[in-house]
């Protein structure tokens, strides 16, 4: 059976991680994306990230554009904003990841591009919109994680500020953004009209605030840090030293609580008036957990995960190795393989999204302007000849 996005086309301008991850989750639901690179510029800068670099190429680069063709071209330019123009005829969407001012001075906007083709979705995916006052301001996912509060409450209480490990806003808005594509593409179909589509960095990161965010705007409630990363307000839930490691315990429900005052042969603990339930324990918190933090430390981390497991949710701390050599990632089909000219055999994971009866064989990311000859030649009917001069114009 075909992918689920067979037949769809997207052409992507767009860099780094939020914009190239959203297209790749695309690419991985089976959309044809075109990603579109300056020339002048030596294309995504990505490209040359560290540590693992390569002329016009890097293993950061890989993990964010495998099932994509690149076609480079100087948007610029009159000849390379026609060959633009050609392509998003026979295409259905048009993602950037610029900066919230560009996409408009470059008519990647559907306002620019609907006399071109009335269909066409463009979906901008920007750090603070296209339109305001911060809209010409640079956006990343560390700014995105100061401005909207997560650092103050991420890491130990008696530390600075932190930020998350991995680039959460990122790769949150880059989902946001595909969403955003595939329901302005399914609008499309039915009314024959495209329509602009936005997605900011900021808005994803504030809208994730969920719960923390309604306590604090109706009730003025404040987080704050706590030891072993503990849960606001459940408790407990948290991570607690084991004699040899860190396990997460995760108590979200009254069953559970039970459960673990049976599993580590405290049932006192069930019925301490103190600790009977969340209201209790929450008001408690320090008392609990200084005796729990005792328990945990009398036992390895691999022997509470043995007394623990399928009775209360539980979780070893893993490093980055640990996690990915974990077998279920394997029964999950998570790691995807590709093979690269350098590099040899690249191994990295998949995306999560999976469709009954529909595979897609992956294929490493591409080299710089790697289709774009074919793409010119047999989508838009360009002759060999006509190529050549748009690359000694450095059109392409």
């Amino acid at each position: 059976m075909a992918p689920i996005l067979d037949g769809v086309r997207i052409l992507a301008v767009s860099q780094f991680g939020a914009g190239p991850f959203s297209t790749m989750m695309l690419a991985e639901l089976g959309a044809e994306v075109i990603k579109i690179e300056d020339p002048s510029v030596g294309g995504d800068i990505s490209r040359s990230v560290p540590p693992y670099a390569i002329e016009n190429d890097s293993l950061y680069f890989q993990s964010f554009n495998r099932n994509k063709k690149s076609l480079t071209l100087d948007l610029k330019s009159n000849e390379g904003r026609n060959i633009f123009h050609r392509l998003v005829r026979i295409s259905h969407g048009v993602l950037n990841n610029l900066r919230g001012d560009q996409g408009t001075k470059l008519g990647l906007n559907y306002e620019s591009l609907k006399a071109v083709n009335p269909r066409i979705v463009c979906c901008s995916l920007v750090g603070f919109g296209t339109k305001g006052s911060r809209s010409a301001e640079p956006g990343y996912d560390y700014l995105m994680q100061a401005y909207a509060g997560y650092m103050s409450i991420t890491g130990d209480p008696a530390g600075p500020p932190a930020a998350c490990g991995v680039s959460v806003i990122d790769h949150a808005a880059g989902f946001a953004a595909g969403l955003g594509m595939v329901a302005g593409i399914y609008s499309a179909e039915k009314t024959g009209m495209g329509r602009n589509v936005e997605v900011s960095l900021i808005d994803t990161a504030v809208s994730m605030l969920t719960y923390l965010a309604i306590w604090n705007l109706n009730r003025g409630f404040i987080p704050e840090r706590h030891p072993g990363s503990a849960h606001q307000t459940l408790v407990p839930v948290q991570t607690f030293r084991t004699h040899n490691g860190h396990l997460v315990v995760f108590c979200a429900k009254e069953k559970f609580w039970q459960d673990l005052c049976k599993a580590v042969e405290h049932p006192e603990l069930a019925t301490d008036e103190r600790y009977k339930d969340f209201v209790r324990r929450f008001k408690n918190r320090q008392s609990v957990i200084s005796k729990l933090d005792e328990i945990f430390l009398t036992r390895t981390t691999e022997e509470w995960l043995e007394k623990l497991r399928g009775k209360v949710p539980c979780a070893p701390v893993n490093d980055l190795s640990q996690a990915l050599k974990d077998p279920f990632l394997m029964e999950r089909e998570m790691i995807a393989e590709t093979q690269h000219p350098v590099y040899g055999k690249i191994r990295q994971v998949a995306g999560p999204i999976k469709v009954d009866e529909a595979r897609i064989n992956h294929h490493r990311a591409p080299q710089l302007g790697e289709h774009t000859g074919q793409i010119l030649r047999e989508y838009l009917g360009y002759r060999e000849e006509e190529v050549e001069e748009f690359r000694k114009n450095k059109v392409v």
